[in-house]
């Protein structure tokens, strides 16, 4: 059976087109990435050179513009060698996307130096941040920094300490905060998640703003569509395509290592064997056009308020398709896929860690698009 990292004729953006040659390196870099706890420093420049950084900078910046087809499709790739280098990727471009919410001083200081700039970033307001006369003092703790060891920047959320209390982001130049190693995970080993702690750092005006901004949708002098939905409806994908990749990655694995254990006389599959490859091939390509449509929905605009919760759903929903596919393949190689070092294992491991993400949890989702739905018709 022939079975590879998938390919594409159909032209594509800067990342879809690099994405093939990093997907052969996150395969060949996966087992020292998980050994390590995180992605070498070739890794970190390999996802840089394929474009992620730059994919959602504005072209201002001499960013690309990009859009969540491209996004999906490349993530997905690179997530069939390695989900903890796609996921690297993935929080790579939304983190740039989410830093040009800043005011136009802002991004000219983080683009500065070009639009490859690493942005790293914690969404959960964790922090505290004190108003000054010309700025603000920021200081707190945030966990599950992806990536935050190779970072230039952090974009971290903190509520204020004002009558009114809100949430904000700032962003923080590397040398302003301080990394501690706490990522231990069962799953995606190589994201080096740790935890970043600032104390009392001084953020000008101009690399801060408020967090609905982000939500709401539209940024300052947004032109590009990438910069004008709102957050909930395009959140959970950047989460979901690395998942997707560790499925396709698992289908493809288990083709090349159980599913010849199960050819017949006949040179077809045993009908078991033939029923998980159906099953588990059909989940993951359910969750890729669930995923698609959410891509399509924010690419053209199509950002209402019952779409944005779709979206949500849609992702939580692809997500846990994944999952299905994945434990499906793993249940039927039997006990060699759980030798260390076996990748199906490592697949295994990293789309429950990727589906496990708050973004992806399916009840809060369901919850939100049912309430939305019926507000809708009432």
């Amino acid at each position: 059976m022939q079975t590879s990292v998938a390919s594409s004729t159909a032209p594509g953006s800067r990342i879809e087109e690099a994405a093939f040659d990093v997907a052969k390196f996150a395969s060949q870099q996966a087992e020292s990435a998980e050994r390590d706890r995180r992605l070498s420093a070739e890794a970190v420049e390999a996802v840089l050179d394929a474009g992620f950084a730059r994919h959602f900078v504005p072209r201002r910046w001499a960013g690309d513009e990009g859009t969540f087809a491209s996004l999906l499709q490349a993530v997905s790739v690179v997530g069939q060698g390695c989900t903890s280098m796609a996921w690297a990727a993935s929080l790579t471009a939304s983190l740039s996307r989410m830093a040009a919410y800043l005011p136009q001083q802002g991004r000219a200081t983080l683009w500065a130096d070009g639009p490859d700039t690493l942005i790293v970033g914690a969404l959960m307001p964790l922090g505290r941040a004190r108003r000054t006369d010309d700025g603000w003092q920021v200081s707190g703790t945030w966990p599950y920094v992806s990536v935050v060891d190779h970072a230039d920047w952090a974009l971290v959320c903190a509520v204020t300490t004002e009558t009114v209390p809100r949430a904000r982001f700032f962003a923080l130049p590397r040398g302003s905060f301080r990394t501690d190693d706490t990522w231990t995970s069962m799953g995606m080993r190589g994201t080096g998640s740790n935890s970043l702690t600032a104390q009392e750092v001084w953020v000008a005006d101009h690399l801060s703003f408020d967090r609905d901004t982000l939500v709401a949708g539209p940024a300052e002098g947004a032109e590009a569509a990438c910069h004008r939905v709102p957050l909930k409806a395009v959140n959970g994908l950047c989460f979901a395509a690395p998942a997707l990749g560790a499925a396709r990655g698992a289908l493809a694995v288990w083709s090349e290592t159980t599913a010849p254990r199960f050819v017949s006389s006949s040179g077809g599959l045993s009908p078991s064997a033939a029923t998980v490859l159906a099953r588990s091939s059909g989940e993951i390509d359910a969750a890729a056009l669930l995923l698609e449509r959410v891509a399509r929905a924010a690419d053209q605009e199509e950002v209402s308020a019952l779409t944005t919760t779709r979206s949500g759903r849609d992702c939580a929903l692809a997500a846990e398709l994944a999952v299905s596919a994945v434990d499906r393949l793993f249940a039927a190689a039997g006990t060699r896929a759980h030798q260390d070092g076996a990748p199906l294992q490592r697949h295994w491991r990293d789309v429950h860690t990727a589906a496990g993400h708050v973004v992806l949890a399916f009840d809060p989702a369901a919850e939100a698009y049912a309430s939305q739905l019926f507000a809708g018709e009432g």
